[in-house]
């Protein structure tokens, strides 16, 4: 199924996130962690993109493995960065004979290494290159693209980075799924921004469960998150307790998207981390919510 038509309702939904596996020899462990997710019969399921393609056929075996097997509809994550037009022609026909119908478009991270070269050359440059080679290709996909309610790393400031985003939609985006926040007021003054600006497309707001002490530090550097005080004491209170600190992690979780949904935001996306029980856990905590109790 195509996202957008899910997107459009106005049932309540909730997705999760997964990863492919870096090398071969952890595939299996990593295909039954998607699958004890995909039992949960989430709305839907993305799965990632290694660094540079590194993991590409693994994300379209573990998309593909999941919309088989159980009926779950899955969005693939393709990156351009570092990639050559051959490439990524490769990608998509790989993609459509996997049977894949939803793809997030995205430049990918930069590594330090290509941060330092010349990357003039590069055929992709952003996201929006990719999304107008999606919509060219004339493979029929329905496409997702990034947004940030905080603020691109690299963008001068918000006014710029919504200038940008409003060229990524109009290029052929159907919608946006938002970085990790938490702090939800942030997302409803940006979501008054774009609308303000013109966009209009469905956003999915992305929800990261920080369940170890481990986590926080490599999320909000990926992030650049604003870190509101009641997570900071969250975390200074049971951050030293693994069970405690994954207990009051899910809890925080939990309370952001049923804030969310109770200020009309429909579909949510879960940041789950290829964490079953972490998956299974918030799910559990909306069940009557969702009305899977």
């Amino acid at each position: 199924m195509k996202l957008i038509n899910l997107l459009k309702q106005d049932t309540l939904s909730l997705s999760f996130e997964v990863f492919p596996p870096k090398a071969s020899s952890s595939f299996d462990s990593v295909k039954t962690a998607t699958e004890e997710i995909a039992k949960l019969k989430p709305s839907f399921m993305s799965v990632t993109y290694g660094a540079g393609g590194g993991t590409s056929k693994y994300t379209l075996d573990i998309a593909k493995n999941i919309k088989e097997l159980y009926g779950v509809s899955t969005l693939a994550h393709l990156t351009c960065v570092s990639s050559t037009k051959d490439t990524v022609e490769e990608m998509i026909h790989s993609m459509q004979e996997a049977g894949i119908e939803n793809v997030m478009a995205l430049r990918g991270d930069l590594t330090p290494e290509m941060e330092s070269q010349d990357r003039s050359d590069w055929h992709y440059q952003h996201a929006i290159d990719l999304i107008r080679e999606l919509k060219e290709s004339g493979a029929d996909f329905c496409i997702g693209g990034a947004c940030y309610p905080e603020i691109h790393p690299e963008s001068v400031n918000q006014k710029e980075d919504i200038k940008y985003l409003k060229e990524k939609v109009a290029a052929g985006c159907d919608f946006l799924t938002t970085q990790m926040f938490f702090d939800n007021n942030l997302l409803y003054n940006f979501l008054y921004k774009i609308r303000e600006a013109g966009i209009t497309v469905p956003v999915i707001p992305g929800i990261m469960p920080i369940t170890n002490a481990n986590q926080i530090e490599r999320a909000l550097k990926l992030s650049g998150s604003y870190v509101p005080q009641r997570f900071k004491s969250l975390v200074d209170k049971f951050g030293h307790d693994p069970a405690a600190m994954k207990q009051a992690g899910i809890a925080y979780a939990t309370d952001q998207i049923i804030d969310l949904y109770a200020n009309n935001i429909t579909n949510v996306h879960v940041y789950s981390m290829n964490k079953p029980d972490v998956a299974e856990k918030i799910q559990a905590n909306l069940s009557d919510i969702l009305g899977k109790a």
